[in-house]
């Protein structure tokens, strides 16, 4: 049965959420610094009575099962709470839920030992401390087919050299979950594995932070690190040796959807500035909204917002029921390949009608159209995605006939006068 319709209770819920997210999470992106920064008391004093609020709320970290402290949520409710936290940076922090520490407490949950449970996994929940996924390389970006940084074993310890890139919140992290080569000998997707690295081990170095477009180099935060005879006991291995390429599509599949969620609050932002700005600006023809121009803009963004939405909502709904990333494959790869796009567009006409103002930094146009490059980016290329959906599809197509195919209007006419002549002469021979 097909319903478009949230449970009375989780409405209720993505009400509180809504009005506590708007009225006391969002003024916190125009007064604070990096959410990140766990060393800053000022936005620690601020940040944690509102996290206790979402605690007596039970939506604390509601990406997690309930011996986690989360709700273990579906993707369904994931992606509705998430389409209004997406609204704020500070409120996945708010929430427990920000990336990456998400991914990484979601593999520590589901991999890690007690011991690493305990080490690394209750500290980031209880929102004490940071942390980085340290997987993608200078030369080799997101392929893992082709990763260098290699990983060897020496006596109780794994030695890790090599360096990564993008390493996303290196700064401030207490601790890195870095994707290595352990085994060389056999296919990569057998010879990678994951280690626990702590930020103050030696050898260990951030050798600058990549900014954002525009950022400032104290606002960078995207680390190049460099692993120089990094040694780290055997039992910081994060799952079974070798299990690193099923450990990551784990975390990325999840990522990846969540990404999309988040997204579509920008892409609602960006929206409502552009419906306030036709209806309050004029000209000497009259209003901006009176303009065909403008009323296309507004309703391309509308239709591209909603489409994408239905794309994003189903593909969580198809995560649910089938309880596995690979078999909705073809499915997350579009949403990834559809994000940008969408994103970008909106905020296109959005920056465009608001004229001068539109590319000034005093509104967010600009960062939000290189996030949305970030988007086409981040967890595996926009490129990627497409060949990834093209082979799904194609995967199980059986070929036709070569020369002109199931589609050839004479050949099927042929077939169906035949189809038809030999019902005709069954009906004949019943009445006789």
């Amino acid at each position: 049965m097909w319903d478009f319709e949230t449970d009375p209770a989780y409405q209720e819920q993505l009400a509180w959420v809504d009005e506590f997210v708007r009225t006391e999470v969002e003024p916190l992106d125009l007064v604070l610094g990096d959410p990140y920064d766990k060393s800053d008391e000022r936005a620690r004093r601020l940040v944690r009575p509102l996290q206790q609020q979402v605690r007596d709320r039970g939506l604390w970290a509601a990406h997690l099962e309930p011996e986690l402290g989360g709700q273990g949520y579906g993707q369904v409710r994931l992606a509705l709470l998430n389409e209004l936290l997406g609204r704020s940076r500070w409120a996945p922090s708010v929430f427990g839920c920000q990336a990456p520490d998400s991914g990484n407490a979601e593999i520590l949950a589901r991999f890690g030992t007690p011991e690493q449970r305990s080490r690394f996994l209750q500290p980031l929940l209880d929102g004490e401390i940071s942390s980085c996924y340290s997987m993608t390389e200078p030369l080799a970006g997101a392929d893992p087919t082709l990763f260098t940084t290699r990983a060897v074993r020496d006596g109780d310890d794994w030695v890790i050299d090599g360096e990564k890139w993008f390493s996303s919140n290196a700064r401030h992290a207490a601790f890195m979950i870095v994707m290595v080569v352990t085994n060389p000998e056999v296919d990569p997707h057998h010879g990678m594995s994951m280690f626990i690295v702590p930020a103050a081990t030696p050898g260990l170095e951030i050798v600058r932070d990549a900014g954002v477009g525009t950022e400032s180099p104290e606002h960078s935060s995207h680390a190049y690190l460099r692993y120089d005879g990094v040694r780290v006991p055997a039992d910081h291995l994060l799952g079974d040796e070798g299990a690193a390429f099923a450990i990551a599509q784990t975390r990325l599949g999840g990522g990846r959807i969540h990404h999309g969620m988040r997204t579509i609050a920008q892409m609602r932002r960006a929206f409502d500035l552009m419906l306030e700005r036709a209806v309050s600006r004029t000209t000497r023809s009259g209003r901006l909204a009176d303009m065909q121009s403008t009323q296309d803009k507004i309703a391309e963004s509308w239709i591209d917002i909603e489409q994408f939405r239905l794309l994003l909502l189903r593909t969580a709904w198809l995560i649910d029921r089938h309880q596995d990333y690979r078999a909705v494959r073809k499915d997350i790869a579009a949403v990834k390949v559809a994000m940008p796009r969408v994103y970008r567009d909106v905020v296109q006409r959005s920056m465009q009608l608001h004229g001068a103002l539109g590319i000034s930094n005093e509104m967010p146009f600009a960062a939000m159209m290189v996030d949305a490059q970030v988007m086409a980016i981040a967890d595996g290329p926009t490129e990627v995605h497409r060949q990834t959906l093209a082979r799904q599809l194609l995967r199980d197509v059986a070929p036709g006939e070569p020369r002109f195919g199931s589609g050839h209007l004479p050949t099927r006419t042929e077939a169906a006068r035949a189809h038809i002549a030999a019902r005709l002469e069954r009906d004949i021979a019943a009445f006789q």
